[in-house]
């Protein structure tokens, strides 16, 4: 018993391993149904030469529910291109489609991914043992690490710690990013690491990310790091080195960076912010995939002014 123990605690430390801070990418697009490849290569070299740790794509910030399947393809082959192994890519590869989300791994796989992202599947809202069988099925047939996703504000499905506890059995799965906002839960997250030392847990909500590191947490998916990934990776380093100046300085930044994500009116204000903000910066197209519109240009003043203030403009 103690042998296959020690072949399991192998597999487990050979894969991958997050800590810090992870940008949920952006998608850069230049019509429709377009990549913006130049835009995408000015927002991967800023955010690594930022200091991040790696970059997740295809995830809520870059909307991928909302892009075409091929589209989705060009942006995981162009990623790992541009990339080429400096900081690890995680892809998101959730879907309604079982079948779907399987093929996404496989092609993620096939042009280098480090790691693919899975969050509940949406539309029909699964029960806590559908959702368990689910994972145990698909796990087997993603040729990549796995991390697990919970957002239930938009899948409408939380994975409840009980499930991810079942789950804690399947060796490929490294971790979770949690985007409930409860840090409650993400505390109970953070203790499975007691039965799953290797895994790493990350905070979604970016305001969040001082507190989600006191309660146990590995780093953030913050999306406000596709603009100012300095802050938020400077307020990761005050946070382990116990450099107090450093994280109050950063979390001052941050707390005014937050408030771009207060123009405008409807929800996907978020994602229109931060590619407003990315276009200003001069890194990318400000277009979101339909059914949204960029901002207008008294928002775009609005998001401009804050980022003047912040010294990034």
């Amino acid at each position: 018993m103690a042998q296959t123990d020690n072949v399991i605690d192998s597999a487990r430390s050979s894969l991958l391993k997050l800590s810090g801070i992870v940008p949920p990418l952006l998608t850069p697009l230049s019509a429709r149904d377009t990549l913006d490849k130049d835009g995408l290569q000015r927002l991967l070299e800023h955010v690594i030469q930022g200091g991040v740790s790696g970059v997740f794509i295809l995830g809520t910030t870059g909307e991928a529910p909302s892009l075409s399947y091929r589209l989705r393809r060009e942006m995981i082959s162009e990623t790992i291109r541009l990339v080429n192994g400096r900081v690890p890519v995680l892809v998101g590869v959730t879907d309604t489609a079982f079948v779907e989300s399987v093929e996404l791994a496989k092609h993620a796989a096939d042009c280098g991914a480090d790691a693919a992202v899975l969050t509940t599947p949406y539309y029909f809202p699964a029960g806590q043992t559908e959702l368990t069988a689910y994972v145990q099925n698909i796990a087997p047939l993603i040729p990549l690490p796995l991390m697990l996703y919970n957002m239930p504000g938009l899948t409408k499905i939380w994975y409840e710690i009980e499930t991810l506890r079942t789950l804690t059995a399947i060796d490929s799965i490294i971790g979770v990013k949690d985007s409930s906002g409860d840090l409650d839960y993400f505390a109970q997250v953070c203790q499975l690491k007691q039965e799953r030392p290797d895994w790493s847990i990350l905070i979604g909500p970016e305001a969040k990310l001082v507190e989600a590191h006191a309660a146990g947490g590995d780093g953030g998916v913050c999306g406000g790091a596709n603009v100012a990934p300095q802050f938020f990776v400077d307020c990761y380093r005050g946070l382990v080195e116990n450099d107090e100046a450093r994280l109050n300085c950063n979390q001052q930044q941050i707390e005014r960076f937050q408030d771009i994500y207060e123009i405008g009116k409807y929800a996907s204000r978020h994602i229109k912010a931060t590619k407003s903000a990315a276009s200003l910066l001069g890194l990318c197209s400000d277009l979101p995939a339909d059914p949204f519109h960029p901002f207008y240009e008294p928002e775009r003043e609005r998001v401009a002014v804050i980022l003047k203030e912040l010294g990034l403009l």
